[in-house]
């Protein structure tokens, strides 16, 4: 109910005390705090209708408190994770972390039917051709590049963004090459609507 400054200016106090001078405020926030909590009620209710159906299905289902899961947690020396968490849910004796990191998944579509970028007035400024593959590949494909000469010389494997002239730009997880000639890109995985890091 509060920002962090004024909690912790308020400490152990009583609100009244501390909203004295704000009856306004003061109002507002009591009538606020009596209300019943629904979103607490909606995720309760929907909670235990999940864990109905799934022990209906006959799989083992375990369930724990969120003291005993941080317990495991700490004693099993895991960091903190919502999917570490939901693997120390129940008895747990030990567990064997494979990934650290899990895949990050994100939905970023095929691109949009706009063939015509406008300026802030709304006037055409910039079009885009009808093709999308370009020299066999198209944004959004994974690549890596292995470049033999000029300024650019190095490995990279990352997202590329296409061009008709077959002039490549390859955004890696630190940085956006551009000018990578389409002859040094090889296909590592084709675009699906998704990146991946």
């Amino acid at each position: 109910m509060a920002c962090h400054s004024c909690n912790q200016a308020k400490g152990n106090g009583d609100i009244r005390d501390f909203l004295s001078g704000q009856p306004d405020l003061l109002s507002r926030l009591l009538r606020q705090a009596k209300s019943p909590l629904k979103d607490a009620a909606a995720v309760n209710s929907t909670r235990w209708a999940l864990f109905n159906a799934l022990k209906a299905t006959g799989l083992p289902v375990t369930t724990g408190t969120g003291g005993q899961t941080k317990f495991n947690r700490i004693r099993l020396n895991l960091p903190k994770a919502h999917w570490i968490d939901a693997a120390c849910v129940g008895q747990v004796e030990s567990l064997e972390v494979l990934a650290s990191k899990p895949l990050l998944i994100l939905a970023k579509g095929h691109g949009t039917r706009q063939m015509c970028g406008t300026d802030k007035y709304g006037f055409p400024t910039r079009h885009r051709s009808r093709r999308q593959i370009h020299k066999g590949f198209q944004a959004g494909d994974i690549v890596t590049a292995t470049v033999t000469a000029g300024k650019k010389i190095g490995s990279y494997v990352g997202r590329v963004l296409c061009r008709a002239s077959g002039s490549f730009d390859i955004t890696t997880a630190s940085v956006r090459v551009a000018g990578i000639s389409h002859k040094y890109c090889q296909p590592i995985h084709r675009k699906d609507g998704y990146t991946y890091a």
